[in-house]
């Protein structure tokens, strides 16, 4: 194997046995694994972060399987290209050989017209798609195509994987195997990872072929130092897409505009999607802005509708004026702590019945059994408001909502005070 290849990709594991992370798919027993094992594997989507296998899995799949493997990527591939994989796998169709798997590299990336050249030969069985995604595939991948497929979703690599993942570069590799290298601290490293596979190999590659001599004595100082002197390393190939978001939203959660501004210019020097910048814009409207002031995401909603009208350059109008506006909106994640603390109680409380009077009675039995039965309906009453209690019996004082220090949620709490007395607080103390 060529030492001009990059580490990661001498390093690539052939079989699930030598593939890192991922235990909860294709550990022993996991549901991937056994599907791979019993030779029937159908049509699915492998969504996570950069880094964290999905190529590689698909490959051992298809290795692991023998099957033919074509491989296209949604930035370089249009239509002809699907059409011609598609035609090359049915001429592979003969004495009952096993479907080609075409695996199609960031998926989200391909147009609609694109994904539906895809419908015929998936329905068909012609080929057994993998694709490869960043992106949540419920928004990007069209419905059709998403139903015929398993959605499988890959976690950032933890601490032990990643220094396992070390471990085998410095023994295994062929050419770093030929130094001497001794790890004396992995914090930067791991850090700047970011349970990235890829890059914590980049890394560790970039600091050993720094080295004048045979011998690297890696610590938390050299690794820095190496990383500041080629920032490019993390540029390339779109690698500090998730830092750089990062630190787009933290700067607009943050009350910072000019940086807010700096981060978008950024991600928009680099190619990224316009669409993927103003739906995290939708969210974080929702998320750190908030009932402090409703209409932000009113804006952020209208911001990635016109985005996806307009295109660029224009789109970059657009996207700073929404980034300027949450930037200097007041912050409150009230709804955000809201909905995940219910979900606790859920998931601590499971199903709790639904309050007699409050359940719908449509039948006459169900109003027998006392359906709906002392239910106030709220607007017979002054300032169509009403005493009662409407959460389960286990759980019927538990605030959830909890109004934060702004304008908007001042007058929210007093006007619950005022319907509730002091059953809503504005604080969790």
């Amino acid at each position: 194997m060529s030492t001009n290849q990059p580490l990661a990709e001498r390093l690539r594991p052939h079989t699930l046995d030598d593939y890192i992370g991922q235990e909860h798919l294709v550990g022993k027993g996991a549901v991937l694994r056994r599907m791979i094992e019993s030779n029937n594997i159908s049509s699915l989507i492998l969504w996570g972060p950069p880094g964290v296998g999905k190529t590689t899995l698909a490959k051992i799949i298809a290795n692991t399987l023998d099957r033919p493997f074509y491989i296209l990527s949604a930035v370089n591939s249009g239509v002809k290209d699907v059409r011609e994989a598609i035609d090359k796998a049915k001429k592979q169709q003969f004495f009952n050989r096993p479907n080609p798997i075409l695996f199609i590299d960031e998926i989200h990336r391909f147009s609609k017209s694109q994904q539906d050249s895809l419908l015929g030969a998936v329905e068909q069985g012609v080929i057994t798609l993998i694709g490869a995604t960043t992106e949540n595939p419920s928004f990007e991948v069209i419905s059709p195509l998403l139903s015929r497929c398993q959605v499988y979703v890959l976690k950032h690599l933890e601490r032990e994987g990643l220094e396992k993942i070390i471990k085998l570069a410095i023994k295994n590799d062929p050419f770093l195997k030929t130094k001497k290298i001794i790890v004396r601290e992995n914090e930067s490293m791991l850090r700047y990872s970011g349970g990235d596979a890829r890059k914590l190999l980049n890394v560790l590659e970039l600091v050993v072929n720094a080295e004048e001599s045979d011998k690297t004595i890696i610590t938390n100082k050299k690794v820095t130092e190496r990383l500041q002197r080629n920032l490019a390393l993390y540029d390339k190939n779109g690698e500090m897409h998730y830092d750089i978001i990062s630190a787009f939203i933290k700067s607009i959660r943050g009350g910072d505009p000019d940086a807010a501004v700096y981060w978008l210019a950024r991600m928009i020097e680099g190619g990224e999607d316009v669409k993927f910048i103003a739906r995290r814009l939708v969210i974080l409207a929702s998320e750190d802005v908030g009932l402090a002031n409703p209409n932000a995401l009113l804006l952020a909603q209208s911001t990635f509708d016109a985005v996806h009208q307009i295109g660029m350059p224009e789109s970059r109008i657009i996207l700073s004026e929404c980034t300027i506006y949450l930037a200097t909106s007041p912050k409150s994640n009230s709804a955000y702590e809201a909905i995940k603390d219910a979900q606790s109680v859920v998931q601590e409380s499971g199903n709790l019945a639904v309050p007699l009077h409050i359940r719908n009675a449509p039948t006459k039995l169900m109003k027998e059994l006392g359906y709906g039965k002392d239910y106030k309906y709220a607007h017979s009453y002054e300032g169509n408001f009403v005493d009662q209690d409407f959460l389960p019996e286990k759980i019927k004082d538990k605030q959830f909502y909890f109004p934060q220090n702004n304008v908007q949620e001042k007058n929210i709490l007093e006007r619950l005070k005022t319907w509730w007395g002091e059953k809503y607080l504005n604080d969790k103390g």
